[in-house]
């Protein structure tokens, strides 16, 4: 089983590489651009490979637009033709064709056909002659025309008529009302989506119409001397009306208002006329398509005129006392008695009469809409609406300052009722002179006065008023203006503590930026050469300080202080040299140094000077003797400052040195160096001895 199904699959896809389908085209024959009545021929040509001999069985498939319009199966390879005998305009539009050989397919480029030119619409009417109100029955043809249609016809040059229709060819009802000759004609378009395309005009056809002997009359009843209140008949017939059945309707009517209809030839009307309706009666026939109508006016005098409502004074104040005064100005005396003309109000109120149609009322709080009612007979007649608005007095206004008050610069001051009808005035004071006046007319406006002081205690001296009554109630003033006053600085100082030449390294220094003017003060101390800041800070007091605990040589230079407030207006102190001094305990340390220094050359100095004068003989040696016990005695007050120990004399002993025969004689000794001991603080005298020549007898006995 499996085997048979490879085999036919197999089958399948050798067929298929029997043939290659390479392209399909698609011509337009003689041309794309043809006129009406031309033949057209649609050529398919298919180009295909192929292996054998066999014919390949070919679908071709012909479109226009999106539409499948023609389909043939062939079996040679000869091109697909279709045609199109006698080309009308409604046959462009974009055709491709496609063929399809097994499962294989392939479609060709689309390819526009144009064909201009409409045939001439062809006229005809059933009756060239007809009676007024009878119908036309029209048909408008397109010879030879195929697609889809929209037919138009015209009267007069004037459209009436429109009709779609699928064939070449329409039918339409006209009626045609006016009396006379008429001129008929017709056109159509024909629809090739996108376009429209329209045709010529048709020959005309003349269509005459003669008038009915119908008429329609209107009878009045009196004609003359009619006065509003009276009664009068209107009477409304046909004349001539014919004898053979018709759908037929009679009417009265009043302006826009229809008083009576009745399927009738003639009816009559009873009506109480008034001056304010409209005086113009018509009576009027419809029979079909056929209108006939009269008109007929009548004059009409008033019993007395609409009655005005007026108020005193125009313009009123909520409580304030108002009169109304209702009035018709005119009436007929020789109908009317004036006794019988009476008036009222509507709504009534807490009304007081003063004499006819005039009353008095205090106006309430509220809007109110009055109206006046003049009463005669049966008649009633009613004024226009009387708004009655009564406005808010002004509320006493609040005077305040918007922003800063800054001296000697521009100060907005707002003056503002918190109630009152607009337009409100407002005008500013200072002591009892009146500033300026600004009138408020909107609710968004606001009165917004400018001024300028030059010390703080102007600003109490300014008050406003409030008045929207025009002058004629006292106008509520504010009170007096509060408001801070901001002093702009000046008079910068900085002052420094210790004084300059009080200022050593190590040393404390205070700089103190005073200013006068209004706190708060926004301070900052600078160095010279820097851009930023030491030191910056806000003080509710006019000076502050800036500290500096030790100080040091870079410390020393030019320091200056800027001072700003809520005046915007910064001011700056001069320039202060400060110079950092060296340290006391430095200037002491080196001049004792010096001192010092100096000490040890005098001392080298001596010394080296004693080195000379002296000199003792190298034999010569130092030693220490006790001194014998004296026999006298010794007072309590020497005994008692010796102590234990024994007393040691200083004994100087001089050893002989060798004479050197090369020498000669010697005058004196070389004694070397002398050394001594201070004992109980008291200093042994030396002696100096010069002995003889080689003479040793008489050296001291050392003692035990």
């Amino acid at each position: 089983m499996n085997t048979e199904i490879d085999s036919k699959e197999r089958t399948r896809k050798d067929s298929n590489i029997n043939f290659v389908l390479r392209a399909i085209t698609l011509t337009i024959e003689p041309g794309a651009n043809v006129t009406r009545d031309t033949s057209v021929t649609l050529r398919c040509h298919a180009s295909i490979s192929s292996l054998g001999q066999e014919p390949l069985s070919r679908e071709y498939t012909l479109y226009k637009g999106s539409e499948r319009i023609y389909n043939k199966v062939m079996s040679t390879s000869e091109d697909f033709l279709h045609q199109l005998p006698n080309a009308r305009l409604s046959d462009t539009g974009k055709y491709k064709c496609e063929i399809r050989i097994k499962d294989k397919s392939k479609t060709s480029e689309n390819v526009e056909l144009t064909v201009t030119g409409l045939s001439k619409p062809v006229l005809h009417v059933n009756n060239s002659m007809v009676s007024e109100g009878e119908e036309v029955i029209a048909t408008c043809m397109a010879p030879g025309e195929r697609g889809s249609f929209y037919f138009y016809f015209y009267e007069d040059s004037k459209e009436i008529h429109i009709m779609q229709a699928s064939s070449n060819q329409a039918e339409a009802r006209l009626s045609i009302n006016s009396v006379g000759s008429h001129i008929i004609h017709c056109e159509y378009t024909v629809v090739v989506i996108p376009f429209v395309f329209k045709s010529e005009q048709s020959d005309t056809v003349k269509v005459s119409v003669t008038e009915l002997s119908i008429a329609v009359s209107l009878d009045i009843s009196p004609q003359h001397n009619i006065y509003e209140g009276d009664q009068i008949d209107i009477t409304c017939s046909v004349i001539n009306f014919p004898q053979r059945s018709y759908n037929s309707i009679l009417y009265l009517s009043q302006g826009d208002k229809i008083l009576k209809v009745e399927k009738k030839t003639t009816f009559t009307h009873s009506m109480i006329i008034k001056a304010k309706d409209s005086v113009l009666f018509e009576c009027g026939l419809e029979m079909g398509n056929v209108k006939k109508l009269t008109t007929k006016r009548v004059s009409v005098t008033e019993l007395f005129s609409v009655p005005t409502l007026t108020m005193s004074p125009a313009e009123v104040f909520q409580r304030d006392a108002i009169t109304l005064t209702c009035r018709s100005e005119n009436y007929a005396p020789q109908r009317l008695k004036d006794e019988e003309l009476t008036y009222s109000l509507k709504p009534t109120l807490n009304l007081q009469e003063h004499g006819k149609g005039v009353y008095s009322v205090k106006a309430t709080f509220r809007d109110i809409n009055i109206t006046c009612v003049a009463k005669a007979r049966d008649l009633m007649k009613q004024s226009e609406i009387l708004a009655v608005r009564p406005k808010v007095r002004a509320s006493r206004p609040r005077i305040s300052v918007i922003g800063r008050a800054i001296i000697q610069q521009p100060i907005t001051i707002l003056c503002q009722s918190d109630s009152g009808s607009l337009p409100i005035n407002y005008t500013l004071f200072k002591g009892y002179d009146a500033l300026n006046t600004i009138s408020v007319k909107e609710s968004f406006q606001q009165a917004l006065f400018t001024v300028t002081i030059n010390r703080a205690e102007e600003i109490k001296q300014y008050t406003c008023e409030a008045d929207n009554t025009k002058g004629r109630m006292q106008s509520e003033s504010s009170d007096r203006l509060r408001a801070f006053v901001t002093e702009p600085l000046k008079n910068p100082a900085l002052i420094v503590i210790p004084t300059v030449e009080q200022i050593f390294e190590g040393g404390h220094l205070s700089l103190i930026c005073t200013v006068t003017g209004t706190p708060p003060v926004t301070f900052k101390f600078y160095q010279q050469g820097n851009k930023d800041p030491l030191h910056t800070t806000t003080s509710n007091e006019n000076h502050t300080s800036y500290e500096v605990p030790r100080l040091s040589k870079a410390h020393s230079g030019k320091y200056f202080c800027e001072a700003d407030n809520n005046a915007h207006q910064v001011v700056s102190t001069e320039l202060v040299n400060i110079e950092v001094r060296m340290a006391m305990w430095k200037k002491a340390l080196i001049g004792g140094s010096c001192l010092l220094a100096l000490s040890v050359l005098v001392v080298v100095c001596v010394l080296c000077f004693k080195s000379k004068r002296v000199k003792v003989d190298k034999a010569t040696v130092s030693v220490w003797s006790k001194r014998p016990p004296e026999d006298d005695v010794v007072d309590d007050e020497e005994s008692s400052v010796v102590n234990s120990e024994p007393d040691v004399e200083y004994t100087e002993v001089v050893h002989p040195q060798p004479v050197d025969p090369n020498r000669g004689a010697v005058d004196h000794h070389d004694y070397g160096s002398v050394e001594y001991a201070e004992l109980n603080g008291e200093h042994p005298e030396i002696n100096h001895y010069r002995p003889e020549v080689n003479s040793f007898h008489d050296l001291p006995v050392p003692v035990d």
